[in-house]
């Protein structure tokens, strides 16, 4: 299995406490599922991602706090520092309609309906704390295109065929020229 089976849903940042727990930063849109967690995959530079069977786990101040199996002490729990936990692909949460995991969009194209033309590919999607930001390459110069991921302005997207049509409000394309 390579890394493109596996979605990340946590990163470890540090050590808690003195057993081996460790507190995770959460890179899920739904904590919920580390109440039932029993087992994952934990990143392994230069191999497959490995499984790891989780004791128990807790949230605590924004983030989760989680035990593995086999890690006992401090030591054990710093190596671990900065690696992804990860869980199969076919275990993600469904989405409800019109929404996305946003690694999806990378490398669709992006189609100007009213023009009928291409304007590139996303390269990026940039959270902002409102509307994601796609980063679009052009397809006709050297020039990247910032478009809000907006109903309004993305108007069909279909990961499936790599592709997003919009509508964009008159002179966005020409604000990064």
């Amino acid at each position: 299995m390579d890394v493109g089976e596996y979605l990340a849903i946590a990163r470890i940042i540090r050590p808690q406490g003195r057993k081996g727990e460790l507190a995770a930063e959460i890179l899920t849109d739904y904590p919920e599922r580390f109440q039932r967690l029993q087992a994952a995959f934990l990143e392994t530079p230069g191999t497959a991602p490995q499984p790891v069977r989780i004791d128990y786990v807790w949230p605590h101040k924004g983030r989760m706090i989680l035990k593995f199996w086999g890690v006992d002490c401090v030591a054990s729990a710093s190596r671990l520092r900065g690696l992804h936990l990860f869980i199969p692909w076919e275990q993600r949460i469904p989405l409800p309609a019109c929404h996305y995991y946003l690694f999806e969009l990378v490398d669709c194209r992006v189609i100007w309906r009213r023009q009928g033309r291409e304007i590139g590919r996303v390269t990026e999607v940039e959270p902002t704390g409102g509307a994601p930001l796609l980063h679009v390459a052009s397809a006709n110069s050297k020039n990247e295109v910032l478009i809000p991921l907006a109903q309004e302005i993305c108007t069909r997207i279909d990961p499936a065929e790599r592709t997003i049509v919009i509508e964009p409000p008159e002179d966005l394309l020409e604000l990064n020229s």
